[in-house]
């Protein structure tokens, strides 16, 4: 299964549970799983996290290219098809407008383009005023988790080392 993680992911983690500080091994598992092929996100999520000059801006200009997917052909159609999934439903107006207008709307059109499981902390929502993640995923077929349901998906384990 291959991932692409939602903005929050970074910026929960870098904020809470794994301080680039305190635990590194949870970003170097991060790099590790993308040179397998295993996990991304995309373009402007990484321009999200890039947009604030603090340590997660760095480690993550420092992924170079590879990490962050760049939109390419094979995800235009499925822009189209979110889109048409957005305004067929009954948010309002200005939900669907700033929807299509942010990071949210690129990520789950890569992920329905190239079969990927979206990882986000975001949970689903019945308000009509905003489109979020899950409820995206739940309407267009794309399997979305948070990202502990990936970490134990993955067997991830963070052991704690004493230093030398």
């Amino acid at each position: 299964m291959a991932y692409l993680l939602d903005a929050n992911v970074f910026i929960s983690a870098k904020n809470l549970h794994y301080g680039l500080d305190f635990c590194p091994a949870f970003w170097d598992w991060l790099v590790s799983q993308n040179a397998l092929g295993n996990l991304f996100s995309i373009e402007k999520v990484g321009d999200e996290v890039q947009a604030v000059a603090d340590e997660l801006s760095q480690w993550a200009s420092s992924l170079g290219v590879g990490f962050f997917l760049r939109p390419d052909a094979a995800v235009f159609p499925s822009l189209a098809a979110v889109s048409s999934w957005a305004t067929g439903q009954s948010y309002e107006a200005a939900a669907v407008s700033t929807f299509l207008q942010v990071a949210d709307y690129y990520l789950v059109a890569q992920a329905r383009a190239g079969g990927y499981t979206i990882v986000t902390h975001e949970i689903p929502s019945a308000s009509i005023r905003k489109i979020k993640i899950p409820d995206a995923c739940i309407g267009l077929g794309i399997k979305c988790m948070t990202p502990y349901e990936m970490l134990r998906t993955e067997r991830a384990r963070f052991v704690l080392g004493f230093p030398s």
